[in-house]
């Protein structure tokens, strides 16, 4: 199955479940503060079996097409951790998950698991926004002496923000599916109106200045209809010059 494919399929089965959902004249609001007309929560997969064997199945793949010599998978905390684990034992690899953040008690670790420094793992988290939780990760395994082959995510919004964010720390980013996908899937099974596209397309450009107003089209009158116009003002007062002149005459 193409990669193309595999993303109609994903968009397809997550807007089915529900773990996507499209609210473009109704938006959500993030824990950012930034207005949302789209909320995904590929948690909802884990309580499907078929999907999630899916994934799990197309994400190993992936991992198996991208990665040559991957030795360990990490999850990012905390969607992460689940679809990890799950990758981790199809590839029959060891698995740890790792928190952007550092704990503020206990033994403080960042990084929960028994891995062997110097390992070639891939992290795998389920949702790229504009990636910045995931390359924290990503950067507290570099420091910790892991060489990171890359990224691997289930759905991507596509924020161009996100690919300049990946690419200035050097890592590659594989997702299964992503919005504009999921987009063109909504339309066909008639989850969203024709109209809807340009909002929804105007807030993945521009997110956090985004407020949830459907463009709009200012129709333009035609060239010729104006001109016509003018001609019927035009007559009109000649009209009302003859008639003066002959109320004057009388």
């Amino acid at each position: 199955m193409s990669d193309k494919k595999i993303a109609s399929k994903i968009a397809e089965n997550l807007l089915e479940i529900q773990a996507v959902k499209l609210s473009p004249n109704e938006p959500f609001t993030w824990a950012s503060g930034w207005k949302s007309p789209i909320y995904c929560d590929n948690r909802v997969t884990l309580s499907h079996s078929g999907l999630r064997k899916y994934i799990k199945k197309k994400l190993a793949e992936a991992i198996k097409n991208n990665f040559k010599g991957v030795e360990a998978i990490v999850g990012v905390a905390t969607a992460g951790i689940p679809q990890g684990a799950l990758v981790a034992d199809k590839l029959d690899l060891p698995f740890a998950y790792i928190r952007p953040e550092p704990k503020d008690h206990g033994r403080k670790n960042q990084m929960e698991g028994d891995l062997k420094k110097g390992s070639k793992v891939v992290v795998i988290e389920d949702l790229i926004s504009t990636g910045g939780s995931s390359l924290k990760a990503i950067k507290a395994l570099r420091d910790e002496g892991f060489e990171v082959l890359g990224l691997c995510a289930i759905f991507t919004y596509g924020f161009d923000i996100a690919a300049e964010n990946f690419m200035l720390e050097n890592c590659k980013m594989i997702t299964l599916s992503n919005y504009d996908t999921l987009i063109q899937k909504a339309l066909e099974s008639k989850y969203i109106k024709e109209n809807d596209v340009a909002n929804l397309e105007q807030w993945r450009k521009d997110p956090a200045n985004w407020k949830g107003e459907t463009p709009k089209i200012v129709a333009k009158k035609p060239i010729a209809k104006k001109a016509v116009a003018k001609k019927i003002v035009a007559k009109k007062a000649v009209a009302k010059k003859v008639v003066s002149k002959k109320t004057t005459k009388k």
